[in-house]
């Protein structure tokens, strides 16, 4: 199998690009290199430059291509519908004037892609990890959002040829078990693919391996995380955001955690994924010290355990 493996910004604590404790856009791909990766994702809307003018020559420089962008907003509000829809043109329009990344021998889909994800509701927010006290979308306002997620998708494969793929993510109406099989039976392979991402499948109470064999038909993008056993069982018991949680270290480099990333790599092999694989590892932006360690020493167990056999772009 063919894998790319990329970073992405949240690494250094980028997830809100109003917060003024982020670091320079230019810091982040000269560190992301420096850890040899050689994919990144644009980080959430506004952190990268949407002008290829730019971007173009610091990814050139660094030796970087893009892998996808993201949505991270609210997916629910119809009143949000315009915003979102700006977004998807924006983030499209710039994926679509880079380098493809072409899609391998088995892969159904090429990227970059269109990663889209539900966020923005503190009800959620602070239930993150915990399906039992987490309020659901009633049916209309399920809907609502479903509708929305296929006119993005729509937008962005109709007009700019970007495959949009759905994210389950941790405090947004998108994360637990149920929530993501009512996502697929809602939407169509032909319409949409998903994004799994292992340490958010775990922070909401799944089995990461026995969820992708499960969506391994609909599963076009993955991202790999690790959690920390002994933070997230802290952080359980406590009434806290999700990025909070993040800022105590639930999130650490991938072979110290829970996630059994060997036998992940097996199933890969078995399912014989294709493709593009991220890692990541939120934190707050304050704590951007390690984040070149952190993500070099991701990289560098993935090889240790199989992956440095397997094809990156350059």
């Amino acid at each position: 199998m063919a894998i790319h493996l990329s970073t992405a910004p949240c690494c250094w604590g980028v997830d809100d690009v109003n917060n003024p404790d982020l670091p320079p856009w230019r810091q982040v791909l000269g560190e992301a290199a420096a850890a040899g990766y050689r994919g990144v994702e644009l980080g959430p809307y506004g952190y990268l430059p949407l002008d290829t003018q730019i971007l173009n020559p610091a990814l050139k420089e660094h030796g970087l291509h893009i892998v996808a962008g993201t949505i991270f907003d609210d997916l629910v509000s119809p009143a949000n519908l315009p915003q979102l829809l700006r977004q998807t043109h924006a983030i499209c329009g710039l994926l679509q004037q880079l380098p493809p990344l072409g899609a391998q021998s088995g892969q159904r889909f090429g990227g970059p892609y269109l990663v889209i994800i539900d966020w923005g509701h503190d009800e959620r927010d602070y239930a993150a990890g915990h399906s039992d006290r987490a309020p659901r979308l009633d049916d209309a306002r399920w809907n609502a959002m479903m509708t929305h997620i296929r006119a993005l998708a729509a937008l962005a494969w109709d007009t700019y040829g970007i495959r949009a793929v759905i994210h389950p993510h941790a405090g947004g109406y998108i994360e637990f078990a149920d929530e993501l099989a009512r996502l697929v039976d809602d939407i169509p392979h032909e319409v949409a693919g998903l994004c799994l991402d292992t340490g958010h499948l775990y922070y909401a109470g799944m089995d990461p391996l026995a969820s992708l064999r499960t969506y391994a038909q609909r599963l076009d993008y993955l991202h790999f995380k690790d959690i920390d056993p002994a933070v997230f069982d802290q952080v359980s018991t406590e009434h806290i955001r999700f990025f909070a949680a993040c800022a105590r270290g639930v999130m650490c480099p991938i072979g110290r955690g829970v996630i059994d990333y060997p036998a992940l790599h097996g199933l890969l092999l078995e399912l014989g994924y294709q493709g593009c694989i991220t890692v990541e590892q939120e934190r707050d932006p304050r704590n951007t010290s390690t984040s070149l360690d952190d993500v070099a020493a991701s990289r560098a167990y993935l090889s240790r355990i199989g992956f440095q056999g397997q094809k990156e772009s350059s």
